[in-house]
């Protein structure tokens, strides 16, 4: 073999090759810095005008009506709370504080009375129901309202036959006790109509 000729001259630039296959996903770069605030958006169109007046009317029926229903619930709730009765009555004590004459409205809507305690029976049925009910006084349906010193049961019937005060009762030093609150002994006592206590009302059964 004959001796290592000299390096010819750089050939010319030959076809490129195959892409060769993908590398790796790289790292997560850096986030970038927030960019600017954008260009205002256009003036929308108008909404359509609100014909709220009936909507509103309907929003105030809706309430009356809720209203009812939570004074009706109260009521029942009341009379499943417990009640008393005897051949000709039912009697439930209402939980909730009143004046006497809110106490007598009460009962009316209802179609009851506020309790006229008018025998002995009657009375201590009545003061066992507020005494084991752990109340202390309830207005019942006794005033002298229209005349002062004639005490009258609410409907107006004199208190002829039958009345348990308390001893020394009724006073009214005043002329300011017009109405009467049982206590829980069973005794009566003349009160001030505009205080505001439980009460009972009383309803008579109807005859089948």
């Amino acid at each position: 073999m004959g001796p290592k000729g000299i390096k010819g001259d750089l050939g010319d630039i030959g076809d490129q090759g195959n892409i060769g296959k993908t590398g790796p996903i790289g790292k997560k770069g850096d986030k970038g810095e927030k960019g600017l605030p954008g260009i205002p958006g256009g003036k929308g169109k108008a909404g359509t005008v609100c014909d709220c007046g009936r909507y509103r009317k309907v929003v105030g029926q809706l309430d009356i009506s809720v209203a009812r229903l939570k004074t009706s619930m109260r009521f029942v709730k009341n009379v499943i709370a417990g009640i008393r009765e005897t051949e000709e009555k039912f009697y439930y004590i209402v939980q909730e504080e009143k004046n006497y004459r809110e106490s007598l409205t009460h009962c009316r809507i209802r179609g009851g009375m506020l309790a006229m305690p008018k025998d002995e029976a009657a009375n201590t049925l009545l003061a066992d129901y507020v005494s084991k009910s752990g109340f202390f006084r309830v207005f019942i349906g006794v005033n002298d309202l229209e005349r002062e010193g004639q005490y009258v049961f609410t409907d107006n019937t004199p208190l002829q036959n039958y009345s348990n005060w308390k001893e020394g009762e009724p006073s009214d030093p005043y002329g300011h006790e017009d109405c009467v609150e049982m206590l829980s002994s069973g005794r009566w006592n003349d009160t001030e109509c505009h205080l505001t206590m439980y009460f009972v009302c009383e309803f008579v059964k109807k005859k089948r």
